[in-house]
């Protein structure tokens, strides 16, 4: 199904947007999770799920279109050190797309290479945004181009910001800089 103009504003179908980013993003999209999820005495579908996995120069792209589905719901951004890649997953909800009173939950993962740690900020289309990049970026050591204010959230003023502490390599904390909570 293409991803017409009346199509997007129009759809009610989860199924449907799938196939709409799908044909849209072509190779720089993969479906890894897409399913219902069902639960009460009647089994019945209470929510969508989709975690899909985008090219970083096609990112902003696809939160766009996803824009153009219905308003976009942030969540929270999460992330993990994969070796040579930093993963970022976007976590959003679109509450228009699914049946009444229904939502589709969508996670976006995004690959950004630890040689060129730099994303783009989504703070221009989503100010609430600021707070989950910041953390990111003293946590992980990605950088969001375009996100006003770099401040750190939770680490300390005087923290060395060299050391990242969800990072698994060299950059992660030392045993210097662990301390023993029991």
């Amino acid at each position: 199904m293409p991803c017409r103009k009346d199509y997007v504003k129009e759809s009610k179908d989860p199924h449907e947007v799938v196939a709409c980013i799908t044909e849209k993003f072509e190779k720089d999209v993969s479906i890894d999770i897409f399913r219902e999820q069902k639960a009460g005495i009647k089994n019945e579908t209470q929510f969508y799920e989709v975690w899909l996995t985008i090219t970083r120069e096609r990112f902003l792209e696809l939160i766009d279109q996803l824009f153009e589905f219905d308003f976009l719901h942030f969540h929270i951004t999460s992330g993990n050190d994969d070796g040579d890649v930093v993963t970022l997953y976007y976590h959003f909800s679109l509450f228009r797309v699914a049946e009444q009173g229904k939502r589709l939950g969508m996670t976006v993962g995004v690959a950004v290479p630890k040689e060129d740690l730099v994303m783009p900020s989504l703070f221009d289309r989503i100010p609430g945004i600021e707070y989950s990049e910041r953390e990111i970026r003293e946590m992980l050591g990605v950088d969001f181009d375009g996100l006003p204010n770099k401040a750190l959230v939770f680490l300390p003023e005087d923290w060395d910001q060299t050391i990242k502490p969800w990072r698994r390599d060299e950059t992660g904390p030392g045993p210097e800089v662990v301390r023993e909570l029991s």
